[in-house]
């Protein structure tokens, strides 16, 4: 394993220094592509959305229904950021190198380690890089995923870079809207006293962080963006904010969200013109505790000696949950710093993530309809 470990962290720092912001990862999946058509995976292809699929044939001739695993391509970052990566005997640090270049490179490494062991899955194992997990891709190319396989599969696994010895079962549910506001605008001095979009959105803004949130179910409120206004001495005509609302109850998202847009519809006046744009929206689910998935992946992660941790989170995998179909999400390592620019992931435990990967895919179909 430790060869295998070595080259899936030459693919990771590879898929790293490749630019891929949401709604932007064409080059780095062409380079997926052809990594899979290297690997020898069968019926290399990329689907209408842009996500990239490589299948591991089962072994001999197989009915059973596939196995999908995951990962996503896309990063937080802009393609302006400095993708710079140091490596470190124990560490490397690069934006995006755990969130998730390493779980786009583990979907390459699974068939090398798999072949290392001589396994060979007893049914087809569809190897899947998608487009727009993150911010406002609003699960785009995991729903293309799950439109193709929908209930024919045996199970969906979602790969993170980080996260090691967490199963998150449970897909959290969010709510994203956009907040615009508009007014005449005018001169700081000669039309003082005219509103202002900024002064109104701000107004707004505090309002909105002064709502109440329950600590259980945990739930949070985050104004992620903010914008407006052409210059210093101009009474701003117009000014926008994102805001993110997440709860692990379906019931309160849906209180605070009718909270929230209250709040945006006593914010209008005759002169201000305020408009609501829901911008994203994260389907809530989840299976059991007791799942035989749930069981058969801490089962995994035992085998390596770590204790695993069940969980929830806002993941590809909330769409499948959603839709009451099989589904984890797993890390291959662990890390800090996600969606920052010092992000780095720790190297040893990677070979235990990727032990826990292969007897899981190993095994899935102890789990058979």
């Amino acid at each position: 394993m430790e060869n295998t470990v070595a080259r899936i962290l030459d693919l990771a720092i590879a898929i790293q220094q490749i630019p891929a912001p949401t709604f932007h990862e064409q080059e780095r999946a062409e380079f997926v592509h052809a990594k899979f058509s290297e690997c020898g995976l069968a019926e290399v292809q990329v689907d209408a959305v842009g996500n990239v699929y490589g299948r591991m044939p089962a072994r001999g001739v197989s009915r059973r229904a596939p196995l999908i695993i995951s990962a996503h391509m896309d990063t937080v970052f802009p393609a302006s950021v400095d993708l710079h990566y140091e490596r470190e005997p124990e560490r490397i640090l690069a934006p995006g190198i755990g969130d998730n270049s390493l779980g786009v490179a583990g979907l390459a490494g699974l068939k090398w380690a798999l072949e290392e062991a001589n396994i060979s899955p007893a049914g087809d194992v569809w190897l899947v890089a998608n487009i727009c997990e993150e911010g406002l891709g609003d699960l785009r190319g995991i729903r293309a995923v799950v439109d193709r396989f929908g209930a024919g599969a045996q199970a969906y696994i979602v790969l993170e870079g980080m996260s090691l010895g967490q199963i998150y079962h449970r897909g959290l549910g969010v709510r994203r809207y956009r907040v615009s506001v508009h007014t005449s605008g005018g001169h700081s001095w000669i039309d003082y006293g005219k509103p202002s979009a900024i002064h109104e959105l701000t107004a707004l803004s505090t309002q909105l962080a002064a709502l109440e949130l329950p600590r259980n179910p945990r739930t949070t409120l985050n104004i992620g963006v903010i914008s407006g206004g052409s210059s210093v001495n101009t009474i701003a005509a117009e000014a926008m904010l994102e805001l993110d609302l997440r709860s692990e109850n379906v019931e309160t998202l849906e209180s605070i969200a009718g909270q929230v847009e209250q709040i945006v519809h006593l914010a209008k006046k005759p002169d201000i013109s305020v408009q609501l744009e829901i911008i994203g929206q994260r389907p809530s689910g989840e299976i059991a505790m007791d799942h035989p998935l749930v069981k058969l992946a801490q089962g995994c992660l035992r085998e390596v000696g770590i204790e695993p941790r069940l969980n929830i989170g806002s993941t590809d995998g909330n769409l499948p949950l959603s839709l009451g179909y099989p589904t984890i999400t797993i890390g291959l390592t662990t890390g800090s710093r996600a969606h920052t620019v010092h992000e780095y992931i720790n190297l040893t435990p990677l070979e235990k993530g990727m032990k826990q990967l292969v007897a899981l895919v190993s095994r899935a179909w102890e789990l058979e309809k």
